[in-house]
């Protein structure tokens, strides 16, 4: 089971990683802040002072069709923001 799903590319999550030096990850959903840390030092090679993580609740999202209101939600994730020590970085534009 892969720890580490994909980084998440948002105009919110590269400031953060310009500014603050963090950088956000969708993860399993089984994965504790240890198993995160690990797994980032190891694919990245870099060293990890903070991890964070969040569980994202599904969007309810509903529309208007002939036969109806179709109801339905978006998955549920689970996101960690990870804090790379100082002078250290991840690129992670070279796989694109």
């Amino acid at each position: 089971m892969s720890i580490l799903i994909k980084p998440i590319i948002t105009e919110k999550a590269t400031a953060d990683s310009e500014l603050n030096n963090r950088f956000a990850f969708v993860v399993s959903n089984r994965a504790n802040k240890i198993e995160i840390k690990d797994a980032v030092e190891s694919a990245y090679g870099v060293s990890v002072t903070k991890v964070r993580t969040i569980n994202v609740r599904p969007d309810r999202k509903s529309r208007y069709t002939k036969t109806g209101v179709v109801t339905g939600k978006t998955s549920a994730y689970k996101k960690a923001l990870v804090q790379v020590a100082e002078g250290e970085t991840i690129d992670l534009y070279s796989n694109l």
